[in-house]
């Protein structure tokens, strides 16, 4: 090397210097715009609003789910897909733009077929902020509600339910929210104040945020500083955006750490007296996207670098895409022999990103036929540089194009496995499509709508489908070298759930993937199989650990059951402690140990889980194996309820239709969680509903509703039901009198597990005097016995005793001819007719759901 070209080294080292780097974070955004509401004024720029942020999460490289026109059932659903997507977030963030209002210092969102004529429906129809927060809480390390909700309340009434007394709605605006450590809450105004839908496109608080959320490298307090500074200017200082925070982590929606990419020191071989030759210098790759600016740090002392016929100057600034048009010239006397000369430049983007580039020459003399044959060489290689640029280009092209790839949902990013067949530095692809939903990454970045990547980096390509969202989605890139050479290719990825939720995924499991079947709608073998699989190929997601459990509980392999749902409960899978809970509660598999069951519900509650809640929150209630705590415990069936779950939605109404430890009655509001519960499709809701239209408590009388209410839950399996439509027909109430009917349909329930069937059944054939068929009341006795697992039927042992050996015996025999398998005659003739019978339901294969 030249002594001149002493400092090249320290330049190159320079360039090589180890930028910091940021690991990458899963962060995920729910977007919610509700503007068409359907029994209220619609709002003109939710929706629009909703499009406008969710764009900007995406161009931050967040997952983002984004809805609009939610309805109450629909909010639940996708607001459960999005807490499956957050569980183990850094970040989760949810901007809400729509209605919303205040109760007694709660703030509730409203969705868009929210009426809220009676005292009861905030509690049905609403959407408590409180829970959206804790929900999000247990889920992730850091949380981030933005709201603008800010606006007077639409609603006609002035008092609604909140727990155990009803409260007068605020007029205005929202309450001040206490939030928890490491969590902000944006409003779009000051508490108690009103925001406004502004003049625009978009409400100025939503216009504000777009504009400044994508500032690089600005922590998030800073970010809404500005924001509230845009939007007192454009409002006049009528509105004025506040927040509460308690982070103690910087949050930085566009994080900006990447430099430029730069191809290692390049050499060229340079002519003196040939004119101007074209150096071939890849155009610098922004793997984040913006614009880049290439300063010449030092100049060829030989020649002179130009670009486009004008010489450039030390120091001076082009831009990148400026890069490849770059030339030199070098004139004839200016050497005498071959020498060394040199380029150095810096690319830097748009947020302080900087890397070096080196250009060595070698600059040889073009006199004579020497030079003719070096810049004949010179040339050649150049055509052949372009031709193998191509070769590349198109080689890429047709390893992405048209690649239609299956990827498994709630795995985690899934490698996709493209093969280019280049490595060339000078190779880029530009996302010139991103997917519609889900995420693409490589293992040390998100990318965003505006990321490139480098061709050495495509076969690192991921993609996560996003939780909830079925249809296949295309990726686009353009593949590019220079300016002037690029090509097209887009890929189809498609969303695939894995066998094992199919066949064993359970409803309302926050961690789960699909809407899930209920225990006696998962067929045992095969969904053991499926879910064997599924636990090899993943052994690191619990959910599939916690399925294979269900599934062989299923199938009657209790223990297994057991050991599965210990090691998903190990692994982090919530649903998987409340099922443990369940079985030690209920003695399956285990000692009956209610103060451990307690102790896996408060677990399973604690991190959000719905049955958790319920279950945990009907302990405190009632004080079952802990001291009563009737408000929290009310707060969790509340929040559970909120969550979807119906069985919640029961108790409550439960609670409500006879007033319970301190809580009034109100059959008014014991029907709205049961009508919640039939709109959900859940058969007890259906059943329970239909006795209150029967009785008329809470609603008009209306046997005509009732009938189609046990109809509906017969047909869904309820096993209560029967017995309810069948007492219909015994009594001639709202249908003609059919003792025939009543008969079936109280066999059906019994059947199903009603022991007040079994016994109205026995009781039905007892009424026939000398014409009743003995061996049939005594059958339906001991099933009512046998299926009284509450001590609610003492009358049941207490008639069969009153029969004789005979029809004993008879039914006896009965029984144990329809047994699989034997069991000891042990005990007497009352105890082995019990016996037989709960063998005779249990080998049945009845819902273990039933509550």
């Amino acid at each position: 090397m030249f002594p001149r070209f002493g400092f090249v080294a320290a330049f190159i080292l320079a360039g090589l210097t180890t930028f910091e780097a940021f690991a990458v974070e899963r962060r995920v955004a729910f977007v919610i715009g509700n503007s068409n509401y359907q029994e209220i004024s619609a709002l003109k720029n939710p929706a629009k609003d909703a499009a406008d942020v969710s764009e900007t999460f995406r161009a931050a490289g967040f997952e983002v789910f984004v809805a609009n026109d939610l309805t109450k059932l629909e909010f639940e659903e996708q607001f459960r897909n999005y807490l499956a997507a957050v569980d183990g977030a850094e970040v989760a963030v949810v901007y809400y733009s729509g209605h919303g209002f205040q109760i007694g210092g709660e703030n509730f969102l409203i969705p868009v077929d929210a009426s809220l004529k009676d005292a009861a429906d905030v509690e049905v129809q609403a959407i408590k902020l409180n829970d959206v927060l804790q929900q999000m809480r247990s889920k992730s390390k850091i949380q981030v509600i933005i709201l603008d909700a800010c606006r007077n309340s639409p609603f006609p009434r002035k008092d609604y339910w909140l727990r155990d007394q009803l409260l007068t709605a605020g007029n205005t605006g929202l309450a001040q929210v206490k939030s928890s450590l490491n969590t902000l809450i944006a409003f779009a105004t000051e508490p108690g104040a009103v925001a406004f839908d502004g003049a625009g496109e978009l409400s100025p608080f939503s216009f504000a945020f777009s504009r400044r959320a994508l500032a690089p490298n600005q922590e998030i307090r800073s970010v809404m500083a500005a924001v509230r500074r845009d939007v007192v200017e454009a409002t006049k200082g009528l509105q004025v955006p506040w927040e509460n925070s308690s982070l103690i982590d910087e949050v930085v929606l566009v994080r900006r750490g990447n430099r430029p990419s730069l191809p290692p020191v390049l050499e060229k071989v340079v002519l003196a007296g040939a004119g101007p030759i074209n150096l071939g210098l890849p155009e610098p790759v922004e793997v984040d996207g913006g614009t880049i600016t290439v300063s010449i740090e030092r100049l060829p002392a030989l020649g002179r670098l130009m670009l486009d016929g004008e010489v450039l100057a030390a120091g001076e600034l082009i831009q990148g895409r400026d890069l490849p048009r770059l030339q030199m010239e070098v004139p004839e006397d200016a050497i005498s022999r071959e020498e060394v000369d040199m380029l150095a430049y810096s690319a830097r983007d748009s947020w302080g990103g900087e890397a070096k580039g080196i250009l060595v020459f070698r600059v040889k003399s073009g006199e004579g036929a020497e030079g003719e044959q070096v810049m004949a060489a010179l040339e050649a290689k150049e055509e052949q540089r372009t031709l193998e640029r191509g070769v590349h280009i198109t080689g890429a092209a047709e390893a992405i194009e048209s690649r239609e790839i299956a990827v498994p949902v709630g795995v985690g990013p899934v490698a996709l496995g493209v093969d280019v067949p280049a490595d060339d530095p000078e190779v880029s692809l530009k996302v010139s499509s991103y997917p519609a939903t889900g995420t693409l990454s490589l293992p040390d970045r998100t990318l965003s709508p505006e990321s490139s990547l480098m061709a050495n980096e495509v076969d690192l390509l991921r993609y996560e489908p996003q939780i909830g969202a079925g249809d296949a989605v295309e990726v686009a890139f353009e593949i590019r070298a220079d300016n002037e050479t690029s090509k097209p290719a887009r890929m189809t990825l498609s969303p695939t759930v894995d066998p094992c939720d199919s066949a064993a995924g359970e409803p309302l499991d926050l961690q789960g993937v699909v809407p899930g079947l209920l225990p006696n709608e998962i067929v045992g073998a095969d969904a053991v199989e499926a879910c064997e699989a599924a636990v090899k190929a993943y052994p690191d997601v619990p959910r599939f650990r916690y399925q294979l459990g269900r599934a062989l509980l299923a199938t009657g392999n209790v223990d297994q059951a057991m050991t599965a749902f210990q090691e998903a409960a190990d692994k982090g899978h919530v649903r998987a402690l409340f099922q443990l809970g369940y079985m030690h509660s209920t003695g399956t598999g285990t000692a009956v140990d209610r103060k451990q069951a307690n102790a896996f519900y408060s677990q399973a509650s604690d991190k959000g889980d719905p049955y958790g809640m319920t279950t945990w929150g009907r302990a405190l209630f009632h004080g079952n194996g802990v001291e009563r705590d009737t408000g929290k415990g009310l707060d969790l069936m509340l929040q559970a309820a909120a969550m979807g779950h119906t069985y919640a939605m029961n108790d409550l109404g439960a609670i409500f239709t006879e007033g319970r430890n301190g809580v009034p009655a109100d059959q008014a509001r014991a029907v709205a969680f049961l009508k919640a519960g039939v709109e959900r499709q859940d058969m007890y809701s259906m059943n329970l509903l239909g006795r209150n239209y029967l009785s008329g408590e809470g609603v008009e009388k209306d046997p005509e509703t009732a009938l189609a209410l046990f109809q509906k839950a017969i047909e869904l399996g309820q096993p209560f039901a029967p017995a309810n439509l069948a007492r219909m027909y015994r009594d001639g109430v709202g249908v003609k009198r059919d003792l025939t009917e009543t008969q079936r349909l109280l066999e059906m329930g019994a059947m199903r597990g009603d022991s007040f069937a079994a016994f109205d059944r026995a009781v039905m054939e007892m009424e026939r005097g000398d014409k009743a068929e003995q061996v049939t009341a005594v059958r339906f006795l001991a099933f009512a016995a046998a299926l009284d697992f509450r001590d609610k039927l003492p009358e049941a042992e207490a008639n069969l005793a009153n029969f004789g050996d005979k029809p004993k015996k008879a039914a006896l025999k009965q029984l144990r001819q329809e047994l699989k398998s034997e069991i000891p005659a042990s005990g007497s003739l009352d105890a082995q007719l019990v016996a037989a019978a709960r063998r005779v339901w249990e080998e049945a294969n009845p819902r273990r759901d039933v509550f």
